[in-house]
């Protein structure tokens, strides 16, 4: 009984997660410059600077430097359609 309650919890919740955490971690990485980004702050704004561990954000006329990791999403350019 308690080997596939186990597996059960492998296939809908871990391994999921795992997937999500790889696909995220490789879309940090990718980011370059000229992006636009959302940080964990929930700032947006457009990447000026790609350095290994920091980023650097110009939020419309302010600079700010951000490490890497502290980034949520990556906007894709030109946004989703309104009528979608």
């Amino acid at each position: 009984m308690f080997v596939p309650l186990l597996l059960i919890f492998y296939f809908l919740i871990i391994r999921p997660q795992q997937r999500q955490m790889k696909a995220h971690k490789a879309k940090i990485e990718a980011v370059k410059r000229g992006d636009q980004v959302i940080t964990g702050g929930g700032l947006v704004g457009k990447v000026t600077k790609v350095d290994d561990a920091y980023v650097e954000i110009d939020l419309g006329g302010a600079k700010v430097r951000a490490v890497k990791a502290t980034i949520s999403d990556v906007i894709l350019p030109g946004g989703a359609p309104a009528n979608d």
